[in-house]
């Protein structure tokens, strides 16, 4: 049993890491507007955020916790 990445986790885990990236840029920008609420967007970032980890393997950072 190694932790060395498939293809298909790579892309996995590039796609989480995009998903991240734009759910913080937006939250920094709404923070910044002095938003303090989940907007809309927020939302909608979040939760391609939490579809994109659930496809990660827990030991790449993800949330998958079976691999079938």
């Amino acid at each position: 049993m190694g932790l060395r990445k498939t293809a298909e986790e790579k892309a996995a885990i590039a796609a989480m890491r995009d998903a991240d990236r734009r759910l913080n840029e937006n939250s920094d920008r709404e923070r910044r507007a002095g938003i303090r609420h989940e907007t809309p967007e927020y939302q909608r970032l979040n939760r391609e955020a939490n579809e994109a980890a659930a496809k990660v393997p827990f030991w790449h950072g993800g949330t998958k916790r079976k691999t079938s």
